[in-house]
């Protein structure tokens, strides 16, 4: 090889350091049999940070989640805005990826908007019992749909869930959640779904800057929580749960030290149908 085509080929390896690297660990890992959710294991939430040097902000990290949403700490405020959300319906498949069940749009399936900025997005899974608590109070189920915009920033939108009627999206889940719980099959196309239909039921929500609560706990991620929590039946608890198939009974990080973060509750001016 000569000088010409080194220098072209160390430029390309320098372009794909740069730009591909931060946004290839930016994301939630696909495998998640390499950690677990006991908090007793050496390869526990509290040992997340030492599993790889990627995941380091794990232990390291000073905005981690999930958080209490403790009204102590809460700024109410109608600045905020409400939720700009263009979803579309999209292809979808349904992952095991371990410790849960993601359902992930083939393309996205829509955009949300937020400070001007567009979030495609991507996926969503389930926690059991929910991640975040309010007030110190924790309920069954906790929906995260996760969204990307194009410069690798992230935006997670949560939604709780306590037990009561069953939920519409997860009575469309229930089948395929039974056909990957008896086959060693760890994904399954679902065809078009349309998150449209994933009902949120309030235009309060809670706003606050935190990461994933997964590996590699990335940070920076915007957070919106929806204050109303809805109901979802225990059969379909079971439901998700008897899916996966890492035999824990639970799936949710424990609570992370707020630190010196604002934490804002949006309220609308007009008080009407929220």
């Amino acid at each position: 090889m000569d000088n010409k085509s080194l220098r072209f080929s160390s430029i390309l390896v320098a372009l794909f350091i740069i730009f591909c690297v931060p946004f290839a660990t930016s994301q939630e890992v696909e495998d998640e049999h390499e950690f677990t959710y006991d908090v007793n294991s050496p390869n526990g939430p509290h040992h997340w940070g030492e599993i790889h040097p990627e995941w380091s902000m794990c232990n390291q990290g000073d905005l981690q989640s999930p958080i209490d949403l403790t009204h102590k700490r809460v700024q109410t405020t109608s600045h905020l805005g409400r939720l700009d959300r263009d979803y579309k319906p999209a292809n979808s498949t349904l992952v095991n990826r371990g410790h849960d069940m993601m359902l992930r749009w083939i393309g996205g399936a829509g955009l949300m908007h937020i400070n001007g900025t567009e979030y495609q997005l991507n996926q969503l899974h389930w926690h059991t019992p929910t991640e975040h608590t309010i007030n110190g109070r924790r309920f069954n189920l906790e929906l995260h749909l996760v969204h990307q915009s194009t410069d690798g920033k992230i935006a997670v939108v949560g939604i709780m869930y306590k037990i009561g009627r069953p939920d519409s999206l997860l009575s469309l889940m229930e089948p395929y959640f039974k056909a990957l719980a008896s086959t060693e099959d760890v994904e399954k196309s679902v065809g078009v779904i349309d998150p449209r239909k994933i009902k949120v039921g309030s235009r309060k929500y809670y706003r606050y800057i935190g990461s994933l609560t997964t590996p590699p706990c990335t940070q920076n991620v915007i957070w919106t929580i929806v204050n109303k929590v809805r109901t979802v039946s225990r059969e379909q608890l079971y439901a998700i749960r008897d899916a996966v198939h890492d035999e824990a009974e639970a799936n949710a990080r424990p609570i992370q030290a707020l630190n010196n973060r604002w934490l804002k509750l949006y309220r609308p001016d007009d008080q009407q149908n929220n």
